[in-house]
């Protein structure tokens, strides 16, 4: 299957000089600030039952810069500004659509701090990139080449927690194309292995954060000796940003790695659709289960897939994988958590995650057949049937199986 055309972000690290780490710094200021005010007068104007659009905000702006107290807001290029807006935009359709939450305010130490610049507000010439208001090019680390021939369309700039400068170009470029490949596998998500899979395969928890979880502790423990808003405290809060950073990036290049073999495997790959927003309030598995980024890992496979003409398919989050003999079909009553090896009636000895995997194949493979969602089995078949059923089958002289 022949790739077709996608949107990709290629990221890089950059070192910024003096004079460009102020002027981003001071655009990153006047994004969030214009972001802010105009969430303000959508507030205001939505109290007096009225609503305000994209255009309205941008004529606001134009407002906003006349004024003696903003006028601060023209010393940046106004592409970032421009697009503050239209994110704010994209946040409400997306609360109107039941989506997301209502947008919120953003902060000036919680909030990530970044700028888009669109394609007029850049320069891209000889594989050195120059944002507006700029007379120097951006140091970046090219860790590896775009591709041949891709001109960038956004480009956004952010610093992280840790104090990295970060650039992601965004092109529109023809991923290369994977080997053939026939096989499905079913991928059981868990904590003690990070996923099982229905070949028998378990890919072992790193456990990235368990890892570095002394040296955190640490830094958080001098960071909270620290007086509020002094120098050492800034200093000893940029220390726990840089393990943070650590872990996650280490966890996000094993998720790269193992999600690429699984897409190169395999044509049709079968997950759970999991509500990890739900699961995280069990106090007793949140960090575990944090640790793990179920939702980065799919993520990943669902881009992934979609960029390499592959099949993904998500099951009920309700079907009884783990309970559910993959040789009878029988459900267990009872398989509690710390229960990894269980047999069933008919003899048949599972590995719990193994089984799991075996049984989401199978409601993947029935979904592709059918066209149709996986309901969850809360019973066996035998028990599936309804008493009319059975007493219309006795009037037949047809013994229920």
């Amino acid at each position: 299957m022949a790739a077709s055309l996608v949107k990709r972000a290629f990221k890089y690290r950059f070192y910024p000089s003096d004079v460009q780490a102020a002027e981003l710094s001071r655009t990153f200021g006047c994004v969030r600030k214009v972001y802010n005010l105009a969430l303000t007068a959508r507030k205001e104007a939505w109290s007096r039952q009225e609503r305000v659009n994209y255009a309205q905000t941008s004529a606001m702006l134009t407002e906003w810069k006349k004024s003696e107290e903003l006028a601060y807001l023209s010393e940046v290029s106004s592409v970032p500004l421009q697009q503050s807006l239209r994110h704010l935009q994209s946040a409400f359709a997306s609360f109107w659509e039941r989506r997301t939450r209502h947008p919120r305010f953003k902060s000036r130490k919680k909030s990530r701090a970044s700028a888009e610049y669109t394609r007029s507000a850049f320069r891209f010439r000889n594989g050195k990139l120059t944002l507006a208001k700029m007379r120097d090019p951006l140091d970046i680390v090219w860790s590896r080449p775009l591709p041949d021939g891709v001109e960038p369309t956004t480009v956004t700039v952010s610093r992280d927690a840790a104090g990295r400068w970060f650039v992601s170009i965004l092109c529109d470029d023809t991923p290369a194309t994977m080997p053939c490949a026939t096989a499905a596998v079913g991928i059981d998500a868990g904590i003690t292995s990070l996923v099982a899979l229905s070949t028998g395969e378990k890919i072992a928890n790193p456990h990235h954060e368990h890892r570095d979880r002394a040296r955190l502790a640490r830094a958080q423990r001098a960071l909270s000796r620290k007086t509020v808003g002094s120098a050492n405290r800034h200093k000893a809060r940029r220390r726990v940003a840089r393990v943070h950073a650590r872990i996650a990036d280490r966890r996000r290049d094993f998720l790269h790695k193992l999600t690429t073999r699984l897409v190169r495997e395999n044509q049709t790959l079968v997950i759970e659709d999991l509500t990890v927003r739900n699961m995280v309030k069990n106090h007793k598995l949140a960090r575990a289960i944090s640790d793990a980024s179920w939702a980065e890992l799919r993520s990943m496979l669902e881009y992934k897939c979609a960029w390499y003409g592959r099949e993904l398919i998500a099951i009920d989050r309700w079907f009884p994988s783990s309970k559910l003999c993959s040789a009878c079909g029988t459900i267990a009553a009872k398989l509690p958590l710390n229960v990894r090896t269980w047999t069933c009636d008919c003899g048949a000895t599972h590995d719990r995650d193994v089984n799991a995997a075996k049984n989401i194949l199978a409601a993947g493979l029935a979904v592709t057949v059918c066209g149709d969602g996986v309901r969850p089995q809360r019973s066996t078949p035998e028990r599936q049937r309804s008493a009319k059923q059975k007493t219309q089958l006795a009037r037949e002289g047809i013994r229920a199986p």
